[in-house]
């Protein structure tokens, strides 16, 4: 069968006699099988040992395990917590760091507050634009309407009375009705 290797047995034999001599048999040659043992322990012995490579890796997380005890302490610290090991100068040092970040934070909280203060504002001055280009809309209207039905004008008679004469309002029902209605000065058609 191609591609299937065949294993070729090969025998051992080492003895040593009560004088210490060697005596040994190998269907192969003896030197050869030694090498080949003593450079598979060899092999061995470096898997066994930590490389330089392993070493450095431990010594990095060693340094990263200590920096985030450290940052884990300082951050304790800033909320208060894990101040009995400080002394006077470390707790100044913390205070006057402390004062910073605070004064950081507080410049920052005023500039949002002063930009929602101006988009505020921004938002009036729309509203109040919008505001008058209705008024403005509604007049024109208001004197579309005017233009539209015949005033008699009689002399000395205002201007109100002249709307209400050609608007006039719906009489007051004084009694209980369910039919409330909101008297706009203009024409009040009823389509019964």
């Amino acid at each position: 069968m191609a591609g299937r290797r065949e294993r070729i047995a090969i025998r051992r034999i080492a003895v040593f006699s009560a004088t210490g001599k060697l005596f040994q048999f190998a269907s192969s040659s003896m030197n050869q099988i030694i090498d080949r043992y003593n450079s598979h322990s060899k092999i061995l012995k470096k898997a066994n040992e930590p490389s330089q490579l392993d070493l450095h890796e431990d010594s990095n997380c060693a340094r990263l395990r200590d920096e985030l005890a450290e940052a884990s302490l300082w951050l304790q610290q800033m909320r208060g917590e894990e101040l009995q090991s400080l002394n006077v100068q470390q707790l100044q040092a913390l205070e006057k760091s402390l004062e910073s970040g605070l004064g950081s934070v507080l410049k920052t909280k005023s500039q949002k507050i002063m930009d929602q203060i101006s988009e505020l504002e921004r938002k009036r001055v729309q509203l109040i634009e919008e505001n008058a280009r209705l008024k403005e809309q509604a007049s024109k209207m208001e004197m579309q309407v005017a233009a539209d039905s015949p005033v008699v004008y009689e002399e000395g008679q205002s201007s109100e009375s002249v709307t209400n004469t050609s608007y006039p309002r719906p009489p007051l029902d004084t009694e209980d009705s369910s039919d409330t209605s909101l008297w706009l000065g203009l024409p009040l058609y009823n389509s019964k």
